[in-house]
C-alpha cells in the first residue's frame, strides 16, 4: 500500500508518498506560503525536481499540486491516484475524545471543529487540509492521527491542573500534551533496544525548535512537559516554556499591552532566542557562546539545566530510569547540548560515551557498557509513524 501523508499548517502543507512495503519514501515536498505568494517544492526519492515560487491562493490548489506531481508522466511516482491507498492527516489536538488514530468522517470532523479553540492555529487549518484531499480524492479512506493521542494515558495526578475544577469540566483545561506521535514511534523502537521487556521506564526528549519531555512507562505515557497548549515546558526555540502566570499580568501593566500581545511575546519571541538576543537555532547560539557571548551561553545553559530537571523529576514519576532517548532537530545533531544535558544525571548512573555521542542523525547507543542508565539516538519519523497507523486503521 501506497500511503499519502498530510500536514497542513495555517499556511503550509508539507506531504510525503511513502511506499508501506519497503518504508521507501517515493516523494516529498512542501506547499510554502500558501494565500500570500506561495512556494512549491518537490522531491522524488531526495531529488529536488520542483522548487519555485507558485501562485497557492488556498490549500485545495495545494493539494492540487501535489497530486498532479504525483502522477505527472515526466516526474511522477504513481501511474494513477488510485495506487494511493490512504490518505494519513495530522492533527494537533483530539481533546479528550482521541486516544488512537481514527477513519476520518464528518462526526470525527466535526469533534476536531469542537476543540479547535485549545489549538486554534492548527486544527482549523487540519480541517482545511482535509477538506481539499476530500474534494480530490472523494474515494480514497482518510485517517487522522493526533498529536495528542499518545499523552491519553496520562493519569488525572499528572494531566489535572490545579484550577477550581469547572474549568476543567466547563472548558476542559488539562495537560494534553504534543509531539505524541514522535515520542510513540520512538518510544516503541527503544524498546525494541532494549530487548522488548515487559516493563520499561523510558523518558523521551524531543528536543527542537518546540521541544517535549515524556516519561513512557511500559509503552504508555504517564506524564509529558507540554501542557494545555505547547508554550509549556522547557524553554524552547522562540516560546518561554513553563514562567510564574504572573508574569502575563506584570508584562502587560507595565509594557501597556493586552493578554494576546504578551502570549504573543512568550509563543514568539521568547525562549532562547529571547534570552540572547542572538537566534532561536541552536548552531548560532554555539558560535555565538563559542565566541564569547555570554546571553548565547546563558541561553545554552538554561535549555540544558530545563531538559535534565525533567528527566529528574520522571525518574520519579517512573520509581526509577532504564533508558533516555534523544530525538528531533537538537536531540539528534547537537553533540554538545546531549552530553551537557547528561553531565547534569550522573547522579542517575548516567554514563556517556564521548566517543559514540559524536554522531548525528544516527541510531546509536551512546551510553557506556558500565553506565546504570542506557542513552539512546533514535532519529524520529513522524511520517513514518503516521502512514504506519493509517495503514493499520485502514487494512
Amino acid at each position: 500500500m501506497k500511503v499519502l501523508v498530510i500536514n497542513c499548517g495555517s499556511s503550509s502543507l508539507k506531504y510525503q508518498l511513502i511506499d508501506m512495503r519497503t518504508q521507501e519514501v517515493l516523494a516529498k515536498g512542501l506547499c510554502d506560503r500558501i494565500g500570500v505568494d506561495g512556494h512549491f517544492s518537490y522531491k522524488r526519492q531526495n531529488e529536488t525536481l520542483i522548487d519555485q515560487d507558485k501562485d497557492i491562493p488556498n490549500h485545495e490548489v495545494a493539494v492540487g499540486l501535489v497530486l498532479d506531481a504525483l502522477k505527472d508522466p515526466t516526474m511522477g511516482v504513481v501511474a494513477s491516484l488510485s495506487e494511493i491507498g490512504a490518505v494519513g492527516h495530522r492533527i494537533v489536538h483530539g481533546g479528550e475524545k482521541f486516544c488512537q488514530a481514527t477513519l476520518l468522517d464528518e462526526e470525527v470532523i466535526d469533534q476536531i471543529q469542537k476543540v479547535s479553540d485549545l489549538a486554534p492555529l492548527h486544527n482549523p487549518a487540519n480541517i482545511i487540509g482535509i477538506r481539499a484531499c476530500q474534494a480530490l480524492m472523494p474515494h480514497t479512506p482518510m485517517v487522522a492521527v493526533f498529536d495528542t493521542a499518545f499523552h491519553q494515558t496520562m493519569p488525572q495526578k499528572a494531566y489535572m491542573y490545579a484550577l477550581p475544577y469547572e474549568y476543567y469540566e466547563k472548558y476542559g483545561i488539562r495537560r494534553y500534551g504534543f509531539h505524541g506521535t514522535s515520542h510513540e514511534y520512538v518510544s516503541h523502537r527503544c524498546i525494541e533496544l532494549l530487548g522488548n521487556p515487559k516493563q520499561s521506564r523510558i523518558v523521551v526528549c524531543h528536543l527542537g525548535n518546540g521541544s517535549s519531555i515524556t516519561a513512557v512507562k511500559d509503552g504508555k505515557s504517564i506524564d509529558t512537559s507540554m501542557g494545555l497548549t505547547p508554550l509549556e515546558g522547557v524553554a524552547m526555540g522562540t516560546r518561554c516554556g513553563a514562567i510564574d502566570p504572573a508574569i502575563v499580568e506584570f508584562i502587560a501593566a507595565h509594557e501597556k499591552m493586552d493578554v494576546q500581545k504578551v502570549l504573543n511575546i512568550l509563543n514568539k519571541k521568547s525562549g532562547v532566542a529571547g534570552l540572547s538576543g542572538v537566534s532561536s537555532d541552536f548552531r548560532d547560539l554555539e558560535s555565538a557562546a563559542n565566541a564569547g557571548n555570554e546571553r548565547a551561553q546563558i541561553a545554552l545553559n538554561v535549555f540544558a539545566y530545563q531538559v535534565a530537571k525533567y528527566i529528574g523529576s520522571y525518574a520519579v514519576a517512573l520509581g526509577g530510569l532504564d533508558a533516555i532517548v534523544f530525538t528531533a532537530g537538537i536531540g539528534e545533531n547537537n553533540v554538545t547540548m546531549r552530553e551537557q544535558i547528561c553531565q547534569s544525571l550522573a547522579f542517575l548512573g548516567v554514563e556517556l560515551d564521548l566517543q559514540k555521542n559524536q554522531v548525528r542523525g544516527q541510531e546509536r547507543q551512546l551510553s557506556t557498557p558500565d553506565s546504570k542508565v542506557k542513552v539512546y539516538l533514535i532519529p524520529t519519523n513522524e511520517e513514518l509513524a503516521i502512514a504506519q497507523q493509517t495503514m493499520a486503521l485502514v487494512r
